[in-house]
């Protein structure tokens, strides 16, 4: 019989901030996009009583409460706290699955055997609390589905157990859409057929429930009654990173485009030497104000230094923008990542040039990682904040495999 357990940092986000910011308890807390036309990343408990939700447009959520902390957050903080909470769990068992930065799988099937599950799990939980400083639930099944739906019963900071063989039980009183893949548009569906709660899904024939959603008609009827075969994926390292900027208002000016999208070279790759990672392929995106979308990537020998990555930057951009109109958004991706750090060109003053990466990175983790930066950079804050988790996550916030 399998035993899964899932695992999901509190309002991830907002606990990182309150860490290191204690006046921000108890407080409405709202991360993302500063301006009107950002959006909300995350949302602490006393923001989600006015009604708040993450993806919820920035603008509405200050009108709905006005008193709130509004935080544009650091995805170096985020990363730093996400990379410890995956090195204890890395270390405790033998097979976990990291579906986003804050969200763990882990298949403790047959460890019974050594020790009690439940025991391993809360032993787990109590680990990353005390070093880390974060709330976490989980919630325990035989299943990725009643596991994940368990832990957000469980919310805030505690844990629940769903007995082998208790999974219709405890689906049953549920609403509808407490089962993950039931979004606004299924649920608004399910409501229009009378069906609210759980239970009543799962003592309709299968068939019926096919009939009218079709090839997911069956998989939902699953999970409703418990059912679900998927396994825990081993953790694989990701092998992009990136980063996006929409702007406030469209732009054409060029110069400050080149100055945000060097700003994003720098920070991309301070998260490479970070991760102690190297990229061999850079990729540029630009979204002009008709929404037409274009890309451009191009190879290069491995690195993860400012002065090769940047250029090559520049240049993708100047091959890119050839259309001469308002631009909406740009990003830089950096991906096919190894494992490995900077070596200095044989032509070039090695020692200069690491002191010189080895003293900013040192500032950036100090201070942040928008501590030091080109004037370039700097210059380019004035077309406005913009929203690093619009279109796509900042600098490694996001951990999904890709």
């Amino acid at each position: 019989m399998n035993t899964i357990v899932h695992m999901d940092l509190d309002t991830f986000f907002v606990s990182v901030e309150r860490l290191l910011d204690s006046r921000l308890q108890g407080k409405p807390v709202l991360i993302g996009g500063t301006s009107d036309r950002g959006v909300v990343a995350a949302c602490s408990y006393e923001a989600r009583a006015y009604g708040i939700h993450s993806a919820m447009p920035m603008k509405m959520a200050r009108q709905l409460c006005p008193d709130a902390v509004v935080i544009r957050g650091n995805s170096s903080n985020y990363m730093k706290y996400s990379d410890l909470v995956t090195s204890i769990i890395q270390s405790e068992v033998p097979l976990f699955e990291k579906t986003s930065i804050d969200e763990f799988y882990i298949d403790l099937t047959g460890l019974d055997r050594f020790y009690g599950c439940r025991q391993l799990a809360s032993h787990i939980r109590k680990r990353i609390r005390e070093e880390t400083g974060l709330p976490i639930s989980y919630g325990l099944s035989a299943n990725k589905t009643v596991s994940k739906i368990a832990t957000g019963e469980a919310k805030p900071n505690n844990e629940l157990v769903v007995a082998h063989g208790g999974e219709r039980e405890f689906l049953a009183p549920l609403v509808v859409n407490k089962i993950p893949m039931v979004g606004a548009k299924t649920y608004q569906t399910l409501r229009n057929l009378g069906i609210k709660y759980i239970k009543t899904l799962q003592e309709m024939p299968v068939e019926l429930v096919e009939n009218v959603f079709g090839k997911n008609g069956r998989l939902l009827w699953e999970k409703a009654n418990g059912i679900d075969p998927s396994p825990v994926v081993a953790y694989q390292e990701r092998k992009s990173i990136s980063t996006e900027r929409t702007f406030d208002r469209d732009t054409i000016d060029v110069t400050k485009l080149k100055g945000i999208l060097g700003a994003m070279a720098e920070n991309l790759s301070y998260q490479l030497r970070r991760g102690q990672k190297l990229t061999s392929c850079v990729t540029v995106k630009v979204r002009y104000s008709d929404f037409d979308t274009r890309t451009l990537q191009k190879r290069i020998p491995y690195t993860c230094a400012d002065h090769i990555l940047l250029p090559a930057a520049q240049e993708l951009f100047d091959r890119l923008y050839n259309r001469r109109v308002l631009v909406r958004l740009i990003g830089l991706r950096f991906s096919h990542l190894v494992t490995g750090s900077y070596q200095a060109d044989l032509f070039e003053d090695v020692r200069r040039t690491a002191n010189l990466y080895q003293a900013m990175d040192h500032l950036r983790k100090r201070y942040g990682d928008r501590a030091v930066m080109r004037a370039a950079g700097m210059d380019a804050h004035s077309i406005g904040r913009g929203n690093p988790f619009t279109g796509g996550p900042p600098p490694l916030l996001a951990h999904r495999r890709q």
